[in-house]
């Protein structure tokens, strides 16, 4: 697996002997800067501040929606594209963890969260449906290898219009359920320094042992910080079939956090053939945030996901 050190918000410190694969995004703020994604142009600066925001543009490519604003509905497509310094639509990518890109959609209040996989047409152009039931203000962020180049990840916003009811950060919790399955989060994640974490999966109270390959991996996790979205999607070392990596029912990450705050974690698993996301708050404070096994847990507050 690649790792990629590119992520200016959040300072990563991975562990370097398991090699733990990171996409890697940069702090936002949390309002977004224009409403129209056709704002950010070829020669947008690929930085707003010094801080280094995940913006539209990077390193001569930028993140193009055919729309930025849409109405609520249960299943609306996304079309866009990734064009490079020129304006030409990329056409060529590199295959990264069985897709050429990923698409991570999240509401801002973290409500709703998808981790979705578009088709790509011959002139460039993505597309790929939504569900957009619930109105709001969404951040797109496409995570991607272009042929020959580094891994990047472009974000833009995208904005849903109807009612829009947000909600409040779910309180932090060690478990998740999702449907007849748990799943536990065990460590301790400390401010600057590398930390484990390892999300086991149980259903009915019972070990899952025979986790499936998903997108050559037995789990994927993104993280984003609360205060401003900051974005960080991570995946485990090992590979399904490789004689070392146990199906279950233990996923383990390695993560720092670049300050204290909450965070909310989204863990996407495959078993019997349906891939599962599991949601978690996470407070980490000015030291250390120690995530101990508890015997109740929250369902995440009705996420809207597609795989």
């Amino acid at each position: 697996m690649k790792a990629s050190t590119k992520f200016a918000g959040f300072a990563l410190g991975l562990a370097a002997v398991f090699g733990i694969a990171v996409t890697v995004g940069a702090t936002i703020g949390p309002e977004p800067a224009t409403s129209d994604s056709h704002a950010h142009d070829a020669a947008a600066p690929t930085r707003a501040d010094a801080a280094g925001a995940t913006m539209a543009t990077e390193d001569g490519y930028t993140l193009r929606l055919d729309t930025a604003l849409t109405a609520a509905a249960p299943n609306v497509p996304l079309r866009f594209g990734i064009l490079n310094q020129d304006g030409t639509p990329l056409t060529r990518y590199q295959r990264n963890h069985d897709k050429d890109l990923h698409l991570i959609v999240v509401r801002r209040d973290m409500a709703a969260f998808q981790h979705v996989h578009p088709a790509l047409a011959g002139d460039g152009t993505w597309s790929v449906p939504l569900d957009l039931t619930r109105a709001g203000d969404y951040r797109v962020f496409a995570d991607f290898i272009p042929e020959g180049g580094q891994n990047l990840t472009l974000a833009t916003d995208l904005r849903v219009a109807g009612d829009y009811a947000p909600r409040p950060l779910p309180a932090a919790s060690t478990t998740s359920t999702v449907g007849d399955y748990t799943v536990t989060l065990d460590g301790t994640v400390n401010v600057g320094r590398s930390s484990k974490i390892t999300l086991s999966v149980s259903r009915d109270g019972k070990p899952v042992t025979d986790l499936q390959p998903y997108l050559a991996a037995y789990g994927h996790l993104v993280a984003l910080r609360a205060a401003d979205l900051a974005y960080l999607h991570v995946h485990p070392e090992g590979e399904p079939g490789d004689g070392i990596t146990p199906s279950g029912p233990g996923i383990t990450f390695y993560v720092t956090a670049p300050s204290a705050g909450d965070y909310r974690l989204f863990l996407d698993f495959q078993h019997e053939g349906v891939v599962r996301t599991a949601e978690f708050t996470l407070t980490v404070g000015q030291g250390a945030a120690t995530a101990e096994p508890v015997t109740h847990g929250a369902p995440a507050p009705e996420p809207a996901h597609g795989h």
